[in-house]
């Protein structure tokens, strides 16, 4: 099995945690965002540190932590996965796990745009209309509902530029998210703390503490850690195997399962507008990734023959 079959194997895997993890957050709905986010920050960084130690590899922190350019890097990725966690655990809060299905829908065609902006990666003229699909279908929904998707828009954009930043992260994928949680954790401390001892209630405007009151809430928030981190690990591993495109096309498990939770589990409403820009995505979805998989026949046949003609005696 070739680098490239295990990144796109690993990515699957994370995306159907991710896309069932919906039904974990819809348990715990009642606990404020903010502080979900910080035991998800706290207890990842406990089960990160618990995987290096084992692997011997606790030391490799501290080369990220030395090197200013590669630290700036995992802060910044640090910044978008905490945004793209709280914009999640919020999402499925208030009700609307369409929209964040949404999000994760359009993800794969923001990538496609960094990795054509940044990354130079090429586009051709079918990957372009697939782009604009999606452009039309964001419009349809902001005219139709009276408002832009601000969540889907939001999670899309700060999940896309997370795959960029590792991507270019010169650290293992395994000690580069256990220091973005290293970072993040000083900030979710202090949280817990002012949630616990001075009764700050956030955005929610609830009180929560609920880490302590009770076994089952304990529990739970305990076991956003393993959750948290595991596709994570997997995420960081495919993201330095396979390209943009790819981390675009895998991601599709990710929503399609979000949308099913959302509409089959949770019975949230779907709209006549989602109804005319959810088909406008798929078809964008589905345009990309028959051309995606074109070009790979392509250069696949192109590599063969060059072997070939590698191989010939003259």
């Amino acid at each position: 099995m070739n680098e490239a079959t295990k990144g796109i194997l690993a990515m699957i895997a994370a995306c159907t945690v991710w896309g069932l993890s919906a039904l974990y957050y819809k348990m715990i709905a009642h606990v404020p965002p903010l502080e979900v986010l910080s035991h998800r920050t706290l207890w990842s960084l406990v089960f990160f540190g618990v995987v290096l130690a084992v692997q011997g590899r606790l030391g490799q922190i501290g080369a990220i932590l030395r090197n200013g350019r590669t630290l700036g890097g995992v802060a910044l990725a640090a910044l978008m996965i905490s945004g793209n966690w709280f914009l999640f655990i919020f999402s499925i809060q208030i009700g609307h796990a369409v929209e964040a299905s949404l999000g994760y829908y359009i993800f794969p065609l923001v990538s496609v745009i960094l990795g054509a902006v940044f990354l130079r990666e090429s586009l051709n003229a079918f990957k372009w209309v697939a782009v604009a699909l999606a452009g039309v279908a964001v419009t349809v929904l902001t005219l139709g509902l009276g408002v832009p998707p601000w969540i889907s828009l939001a999670i899309a954009l700060t999940f896309g530029f997370y795959g960029l930043i590792k991507k270019q992260v010169a650290a293992g994928p395994v000690v580069s998210v256990t220091t973005e949680v290293l970072l993040l954790a000083p900030l979710a401390g202090v949280w817990l703390w002012g949630v616990h001892t001075q009764g700050w209630t956030g955005i929610a405007g609830r009180t929560g503490a609920a880490f302590g009151s009770n076994w089952h809430d304990s529990l739970i928030l305990m076991v956003s850690g393993p959750l948290t981190a595991l596709p994570l690990i997997l995420f960081s591993y495919a993201s330095k195997r396979v390209t943009m495109a790819t981390i675009g096309l895998a991601q599709y498990v990710n929503p399609t399962l979000q949308f099913l939770v959302a509409t089959l589990a949770f019975h949230e409403p779907f709209t006549f507008w989602h109804g005319l820009a959810f088909p406008l995505i798929w078809a964008a979805l589905a345009l990309y990734s028959a051309e995606t998989l074109r070009q790979d026949r392509v250069l696949r046949r192109a590599a063969v023959r060059a072997g070939t003609s590698g191989r010939t005696v003259t």
